[in-house]
């Protein structure tokens, strides 16, 4: 068996793979491989798959899929994984570190002190003991992530057709979770049904002042209807690390908007998610291998 690593993944990684085959990182030999490792860099495009003749297993190491023509693979016989599971505590722990840095100013106060000013009076804090978060999504990191906020004395509710019952937040429809959150948070793939989800419309029946958080993906947030509502105060804050594309277009309405907090799209980027997305793949190549004896 030939594995390519196709995108960065931890550096242990190739010595645990080399049970199975040869490893290689070589993108030039992609026609030879039966076993694709990728990120988000790699775009596996009808293009790309019919390039890679021998290829039977494409592993997304993180989330989503959506650099995967999924469909086309699996017609060609090809099996898709992600390692979902794996980046459920690092992406968590990023969605709530941009919800607390909203009301505790954070980054605010570290820009002033930069500036050598002294903001003490002008930077008013509120707290997210007693606020309600809805989660847009509530699966494994919108679970994680559920856990947190109920740490901190919040209410969270949670919209996700998917489920029918939920470990530790409540249901509700997506019109309810628009009228009563004070921080809405997306945890949801990138389709037609959450393309642009998050739109002037939608905004518009949220309360005045909600805190919006992204750690899904881009697309799932209107980036000129969120802007005009940063600027109108309808938005109190738009925190996300997650763009149409990466790096954003210089263009992007949000690098003018206020009230903005950015991050590069660095979620899913913590040095002990890495070992546990190369556990995951490790587990995965197994099952495949077994399969395929």
């Amino acid at each position: 068996m030939k594995i390519l690593i196709s995108d960065a993944f931890d550096p242990s990684l190739p010595s645990k793979l080399e049970a199975f085959g040869e490893v290689i990182d070589d993108k030039e030999r992609l026609p030879e491989v039966d076993v694709v490792l990728v990120r988000s860099k790699t775009k596996c495009t009808r293009d790309y798959i019919d390039q890679a003749k021998n290829l039977r297993l494409i592993i997304r190491g993180g989330v989503g899929l959506d650099n995967i023509d999924v469909e086309y693979a699996r017609s060609k016989g090809i099996q898709v994984f992600n390692t979902a599971s794996a980046s459920a505590v690092a992406v968590a722990e990023l969605a709530f570190a941009l919800m607390i840095s909203v009301p505790t100013r954070i980054v605010e106060g570290h820009i002033g002190m930069t500036q050598r000013e002294w903001l003490k009076k002008q930077l008013k804090r509120t707290e997210l003991m007693g606020k309600t978060l809805g989660l847009i999504g509530a699966g494994n990191i919108g679970t994680e992530l559920a856990r947190r906020g109920i740490g901190f004395g919040m209410r969270v509710i949670a919209f996700d057709p998917l489920l029918k019952s939920h470990e530790c937040v409540d249901l509700v429809t997506i019109d309810e979770l628009f009228a009563e959150s004070d921080y809405i948070s997306l945890h949801v793939p990138l389709t037609d049904t959450t393309k642009a989800m998050i739109n002037s419309d939608t905004i518009g029946q949220m309360k005045d002042g909600v805190v919006i958080l992204n750690t899904a993906r881009g697309g799932c947030v209107d980036e000129e209807d969120m802007a005009e509502a940063l600027k109108s105060g309808k938005v109190r804050a738009y925190a996300t690390d997650v763009w149409y594309s990466d790096p954003p277009d210089p263009t992007c309405p949000l690098y003018d908007a206020p009230n903005v907090i950015m991050t590069p799209h660095i979620g899913a980027s913590s040095s002990e998610n890495m070992l546990r997305i190369g556990d995951v793949v490790v587990r995965i190549l197994e099952d495949f291998d077994q399969q395929t004896a």
